[in-house]
């Protein structure tokens, strides 16, 4: 019976979250022909392709993504057993900042299974801007931030998650069609909105910015209502929201990076313990509905 080796499955997902073998290379401190050695075996114990080349890109096959969501769960779980043997005892609070944007998706995911492992640790939940976070870290209000990645004031975060921007509006509604077009974006700061105003620049197209907010809930609450369009990241999306390609004149955006800080005294064991499980749990969250995976060629 063939075993399947959980250092090959992690490369295998670094690859998928990186979307290329060079930069999962950098991710899983193996070199490239390391990297590509470890795909081969692996394709060999699940007796499948799991790649295959289109152009100058390799994507995932069918298997290969079946394969994807295999790999993240028994990671997660093989994580989840060796932290509940490390200190079953370990218990105190832990001051947790993160934006909105992130929170109704991500929250659940990090909370459910740390609690479970360990149940006598206490979350306080603060949720700010990304750069709020970084002052109130910086000021010692917060233990750990999960923020959009970046330098903020010299503090750089820890990238744990890469996820592609998309163009959202109402799934029964036609806001989209629009001339001008509405948008719903964040403040001048917002790195999602610089995209989304440098994208639409670059087409041509009119647009006029209607909504304007710090607070996720209020731009998904106008996109919903059909009475803008907006960019957010898969992590984020809705139900009822409908993803605009090119299908329907929509260039096609980058990817946002999600990262991880903490303060100079989070240094606990309770507070390591959160910081390995949230790095974990998002680096292996399946989103619904997600695009083909493509890997760029190297």
């Amino acid at each position: 019976m063939n075993v399947l080796d959980l250092d090959q499955l992690r490369t295998f997902v670094a690859i998928a979250e990186m979307g290329s073998f060079t930069a999962a290379a950098d991710v899983v401190h193996k070199t490239q022909s390391a990297v590509s050695m470890q795909m081969r075996r692996l394709e060999e114990r699940v007796g499948r392709p799991i790649f295959t080349r289109d152009g100058r890109q390799s994507r995932l096959t069918e298997d290969g993504r079946r394969l994807l969501e295999y790999a993240r769960r028994m990671i997660r779980l093989n994580d989840e057993t060796l932290a509940a043997f490390i200190d079953p005892g370990l218990a105190g609070t832990i001051r947790l900042g993160i934006p909105d944007d992130y929170a109704d998706r991500l929250l659940p995911t990090v909370l459910a299974g740390f609690s479970r492992i360990n149940p006598a640790i206490d979350i306080y939940v603060d949720c700010q801007r990304t750069f709020v976070i970084h002052e109130m870290i910086r000021n010692g209000e917060l233990d750990l931030g999960i923020v959009s990645h970046g330098t903020v004031n010299g503090m750089a975060s820890d990238v744990i998650r890469r996820e592609q921007l998309y163009w959202v509006g109402a799934r029964d509604h036609c806001a989209h069609e629009l001339d001008p077009l509405p948008l719903a974006l964040g403040p001048d700061d917002c790195c999602w909105r610089s995209e989304a105003v440098r994208a639409l620049d670059r087409m041509g197209r009119r647009f006029r910015v209607t909504y304007t907010s710090s607070a996720a809930l209020a731009l998904s609450g106008a996109v919903l209502a059909g009475l803008a369009v907006s960019v957010l990241p898969e992590s984020a999306l809705r139900g009822n929201m409908r993803i605009l390609g090119t299908r329907e004149g929509f260039p096609e955006l980058g990817y946002t990076e999600i990262g991880l800080i903490r303060a100079e005294t989070a240094k606990h064991p309770i507070h390591e313990a959160l910081a390995n499980h949230i790095t974990t749990s998002l680096g292996n969250l399946t989103v619904a509905n997600s695009d083909p995976l493509s890997i760029a060629a190297e």
